[in-house]
């Protein structure tokens, strides 16, 4: 028999049932219609995704519109100080009166009197004389790639070469005549035409001619060597407005001064430059392992048919500066063809996105490195001739191809991020011993290396030379968050880093950041109080000067 209570919950739970029901179950028209609000919240989800994802991409990817500025700035804190000296109508005309100016890093944010833009050379020695006779210093930029203040100073009256970019070819002697202000995009699309390219410049091809040469820069042929192998003669005026003609044969103490001497000895105004006939190049893209490059350099890459020749190190997590690019062009036999036209590169704007892209992390690291081995190459300015439409690797280009357009990817607008250049020479028997320990100290300092390229270098015969003898370079393009503690980490890299090269028996390169202590520049360069004795002997009254100067002058 069945117990009563037992006999009551079948007919307690139907009443509960009953009364639940109306909350528990939608009628269909209510369930249609929730189904409806969610597929629609799910497409305005994946919609608004998509929007964020297109707006990120652009941001990624989008050139900076003007000079990039860091709002928030470690190097200089408060509004800019009032010049020493204040005329309302100066006589001499001034592109910017007062306020500030930055460099490539955008870290040196400066207060200044002015800047002057003066278009020949008698409007540049009365800006000179201005200087002079009112107890101004003064400063000389160009493109401002450097990222140390190198380009000015606190209150200077800046000189821009901007205004000054005339050039003569004299084609019988492979010699250009080219003023100081001129861009090497300038110069290539001015030699193009006229079948020559030149025989050194930076490996970008945004900087100007007089800032090069006040950096003796080198580039990607690594047969050539620095920048100064190719200069027959230099026009440079001094503090007294008086214009010398230097070469190594006339003055030949004031040209090895100048040549690297970071504009602290006169003003550039014009150079005579070595160049090469234009041709055609195959270009070659290998991997191999790091260790095998010196060997492999040696035996083959120094040697005909290669003329120039660069590499890239993996920045990807899983096999940092260890995987290596090697990027070569060699001479094009059987090329009978014209030359082709010099075209920009598309590689601009996916090159940037990947190196923003890489900011964000290892995956960003991962993806950037795989671009660049995978993807990237699809991008390259090829020309292939009719003969070798068919063939699997028919990638030519012509040397001015080669050299043009480089790097604009470099410039981006991101305001937290900002990136900076690094370069370390060691003796080419120690590359590998210090590939090792540069990854050590990159790794213990966390830095976000964007790029890690392998050049050539050899001795530039000037008074302060980064290259005693031949040595490979280390480059590094690193990100920076623009705040102090950001600053004070890249100080704490860059003094570990030094120290790893000097270990070496190596040196670095001075156009940068100047976060290395006096004893480590004493180090690298013993020749260095030399080289500032010799500025005060040829500018006595300290007339040029610049932040770098400043600290270590």
């Amino acid at each position: 028999m069945r117990h009563r209570d037992e006999e009551r919950v079948p007919e307690l739970w139907r009443r509960i049932s009953a009364t639940a029901a109306p909350s528990l179950t939608l009628p269909r028209k209510r369930g249609r219609g929730l189904r409806r609000r969610i597929a629609v919240g799910v497409v305005l989800l994946l919609l608004a995704l998509g929007v964020a994802a297109g707006l990120k991409v652009y941001e990624y990817t989008a050139a900076p519109t003007g000079e990039k500025d860091c709002a928030a700035n470690p190097r200089f804190a408060g509004p800019p100080t009032a010049p020493a000296l204040q005329i309302v109508e100066p006589p001499i005309s001034l592109a910017q009166k007062g306020g500030t100016i930055n460099d490539a890093s955008c870290l040196n944010r400066t207060p200044v009197y002015g800047i002057a833009k003066p278009a020949d050379e008698e409007a540049l020695r009365k800006v000179v004389a201005f200087a002079r006779d009112n107890g101004l210093k003064l400063s000389i930029a160009g493109a401002r790639h450097s990222m140390g203040g190198q380009a000015f100073f606190t209150n200077a009256l800046v000189i821009n070469t901007g205004n000054l970019k005339q050039m003569s070819l004299d084609g019988t002697h492979q010699l250009l005549t080219v003023q100081a202000g001129a861009t090497w995009h300038e110069v290539l699309a001015y030699l193009h035409p006229r079948g020559f390219s030149v025989k050194v410049m930076q490996a970008i091809d945004l900087p100007t001619v007089g800032g090069s040469i006040s950096v003796n820069a080198h580039g990607v042929d690594h047969r050539a060597g620095s920048l100064a192998s190719t200069v027959r003669s230099l026009s440079v005026m001094l503090s007294d407005g008086s214009v010398h003609q230097v070469s190594r044969e006339r003055e030949p103490e004031l040209f090895a001064s100048v040549m690297g001497g970071y504009g602290l000895f006169g003003i550039v105004l014009e150079a005579q430059l070595e160049v090469v006939p234009d041709v055609m190049y195959q270009y070659e893209q290998r991997a191999i392992d790091y260790h095998q490059f010196p060997q492999l350099f040696t035996q083959k890459l120094s040697q005909d048919p290669y003329r120039l020749m660069y590499g890239h190190l993996s920045t990807a997590p899983g096999s940092f500066l260890k995987e290596m690019l090697i990027y070569t062009y060699r001479d094009a036999t059987g090329y009978t063809d014209p030359i082709p036209a010099l075209k920009d590169t598309s590689q601009v704007a996916p090159t940037r996105f990947f190196l923003n892209f890489a900011k964000t992390g290892a995956l960003g690291q991962e993806v950037k490195w795989f671009a660049e081995k995978k993807i990237m190459p699809l991008f390259r300015p090829c020309y292939v001739p009719r003969s070798q439409a068919l063939q699997a690797e028919s990638c030519l280009v012509s040397r001015n191809q080669a050299l043009y357009g480089s790097l604009g990817a470099l410039k981006t607008k991101l305001p937290a991020d900002t990136e900076i250049l690094q370069e370390y020479f060691v003796p080419q028997d120690r590359l590998v011993p210090f590939i090792d320990s540069a990854r050590q100290v990159l790794e213990q300092h966390r830095a976000v290396v964007l790029n890690a390229s392998i050049r050539v270098v050899h001795p530039g015969d000037i008074q302060l030379d980064y290259a005693s003898h031949d040595m490979f370079s280390l480059v590094l393009f690193i990100d920076q968050k623009v705040t102090p503690e950001g600053d004070r980490q890249m100080t704490s890299l860059t003094q570990a880093m030094v120290d790893a090269t000097a270990r070496q028996g190596g040196t670095f390169y001075l156009p940068y950041q100047l976060d290395y202590r006096p004893d480590q520049l004493q180090q690298a360069y013993p020749g260095v109080k030399a080289f500032f004795a010799l500025k005060r002997k040829y500018d006595p009254a300290q007339l040029f000067t610049n932040e770098f100067y400043a600290a270590y002058g």
